[in-house]
């Protein structure tokens, strides 16, 4: 490494150089007396030496600096204290999340294991029964529903964004309703029986996993028997089970305008709801999904027209209809369906969804 230190001959031409100057100040007190020749002598000598010893420290210092370099100190990662939504829905979801989140050591947990287990073999099953077959048939019986949309709408869905996402993959916008409640934002960190709750999770789910459907009264239960409650765990399970990555949640509400004004969860006035906002994870795209706890019958929206008025404001896009109880057969539901009829280019449903009847052929 090169220095600027001095070498051999140079430290003793200099140590000479000292000496000659002690030396030489001391000849040239010779004419003086001897007392101040003395004191003459000491003084200069000890200036030269401190002089030296000063010279030599700041080479030592050079010297040792370059050898040194100052390194700046390296930032240390800290970790969050509290958890973000998409490490609470993989946590939920069974599913890993980085070792610097709060979650991580609850993965630890034989209770959380054996729930990861549990979804790992449930949606291995759904999709080697139900989610590859169903590719199949839309590949080669409807293979423009894969296109890029505005908005899929799926009424009477209660948490069920499996299906919808996998007939409708590439919607920008989905608007989800039910009468069940969004419930409190989950925290598995806030869970005294974290067991329990997984648990209950499980049951809630089980249905939906084996049968394509909820049911409701079961899902009720369970969810409210431990701190997961509502509609939100099951969403958010879905969601990164179906290889997303949460990236925004907000909780809110809609005005008899049928705008989304956010609000702290739980708050009472207009139509509770939440916005989540999302990346998939294949094709890099963002996308929202809306859930609002509202009664869309004849009654339920006359008397708050919000959640209407807000689909109304999206346009036209698709719509999906599964399992809803042929509540559209009925004269009390001729608003939710005409609604449907008049603002979409493409409806994909089960036998339960809109009589054949109300559907013009030209369209």
């Amino acid at each position: 490494m090169k220095t600027q230190g001095l070498k051999r001959n140079e430290h003793f031409q200099f140590a000479e150089g000292i000496e000659s100057c002690v030396v030489g100040h001391t000849l040239h007190d010779a004419s003086a007396n001897g007392t101040r020749k003395l004191r003459t002598r000491f003084g200069v000598t000890r200036d030269c030496v401190c002089l030296f010893l000063a010279i030599i420290f700041a080479i030592v210092l050079n010297v040792s600096a370059q050898e040194n370099p100052q390194v700046a100190p390296r930032a240390i990662p800290v970790a969050p204290t509290t958890a973000g939504p998409n490490d609470i829905a993989r946590f939920l979801a069974g599913m890993p999340v980085p070792e610097n989140s709060p979650l991580a050591p609850l993965t630890r947990d034989q209770a959380w294991q054996a729930h990861s287990a549990f979804f790992e073999g449930e949606f291995t099953k759904l999709y080697q029964r139900q989610l590859q077959k169903l590719h199949a048939w839309t590949a080669t019986n409807l293979p423009e529903v894969t296109q890029l949309v505005p908005v899929a709408f799926y009424m009477f869905s209660g948490p069920d964004f499996l299906y919808v996402d996998q007939f409708f993959p590439n919607a920008s916008v989905y608007v989800l309703c039910g009468k069940e409640s969004m419930g409190p934002p989950p925290d598995p960190l806030r869970i005294p029986n974290l067991s329990g709750a997984l648990g209950n999770l499980e049951n809630a789910m089980k249905s939906s996993l084996s049968t394509t459907y909820f049911i409701t009264k079961d899902m009720k239960v369970d969810l409210q028997q431990q701190n997961l409650n509502g509609v939100l765990p099951i969403l958010y399970v879905f969601i990164v089970r179906a290889d997303k990555s949460i990236t925004n949640v907000t909780f809110g509400g809609l005005n008899s305008n049928g705008a989304f004004e956010e609000a702290a969860p739980g708050k009472k006035g207009g139509i509770p709801g939440v916005r989540i906002r999302y990346t998939d994870n294949q094709s890099g795209n963002s996308q929202t999904l809306y859930y609002f706890t509202t009664d869309i019958s004849d009654g339920g929206i006359k008397s708050t027209p919000g959640f209407i008025k807000f689909c109304e404001r999206l346009g036209s896009g698709s719509s999906f209809l599964k399992s809803s109880s042929y509540l559209m057969f009925e004269n009390g539901f001729g608003t939710i369906r005409n609604f449907i009829l008049a603002h979409s280019n493409r409806i994909v449903q089960d036998d339960s969804g809109i009589p054949l009847a109300y559907v013009e052929p030209n369209k």
